[in-house]
């Protein structure tokens, strides 16, 4: 499995980077690019929440069957159980690994989806936008392709830039990845989406960290 790193997530002379990669390929085309990169796609705190009420329903059985605790002490164990569990699920990576990898990626996508539209993908007339997303605590990357694009592209013209992007954010290339990525989205667009005659830059040209 390819793995992120997460410390420093991008500079100043990343984001420039890659969003003047953004302009230089929208030049070519009268599709839209946006880049986003976050650290996380959920803060599982229903798992959290799920996890720590089963184990701390459990423990009574075990209190009542391996000691000679009270009702009341059973009962404050219980509860501080539950709390310190919570804590340590909601607070720390452990409780996002313990999550089912097909749920983190349920999430990954359901996040990608979301941030498609949030960033007003939709809302281009010829429904050529383009979003690039990366979610490292997911080890996730998904290129989200609007109705415009994707009726003349398959899913799978965009696995080069996927395979690329998630080579180079393996190696802590995350910068680099998406300058790559961008271009080839670019390439895809420039040939199906030419430039229009008085066309506009109507999204910013950015990479959007969350």
């Amino acid at each position: 499995m390819t793995r992120f790193s997460q410390k420093d997530l991008l500079s100043q002379e990343d984001q420039r980077r890659i969003s003047e990669a953004i302009l230089a390929a929208e030049a070519n085309t009268a599709g839209e690019i946006v880049c986003v990169l976050a650290r996380a796609s959920s803060n599982y705190m229903t798992y959290a929440t799920a996890r720590s009420a089963l184990l701390a329903l459990i423990a009574p059985w075990i209190l009542i069957a391996l000691t000679n605790l009270s009702v009341r002490e059973i009962f404050l164990a219980q509860i501080v159980l539950f709390v310190v569990l919570f804590l340590i699920l909601s607070e720390s990576s452990l409780g996002r690994i313990l999550v089912p990898h097909r749920a983190r990626r349920a999430e990954a996508h359901r996040a990608a989806m979301e941030q498609f539209m949030i960033r007003g993908m939709a809302r281009k007339k010829n429904r050529a936008g383009v979003l690039i997303f990366v979610s490292l605590a997911e080890h996730y990357a998904r290129i989200v392709a609007d109705d415009g694009i994707a009726s003349k592209v398959d899913q799978s013209v965009w696995q080069d830039a996927i395979d690329t992007l998630l080579s180079c954010a393996g190696e802590g290339e995350i910068a680099e990845g998406f300058v790559i990525a961008v271009e080839k989205c670019g390439h895809v667009l420039a040939e199906h989406f030419p430039p229009e005659p008085g066309g506009e830059d109507q999204l910013p040209d950015r990479i959007y960290l969350i």
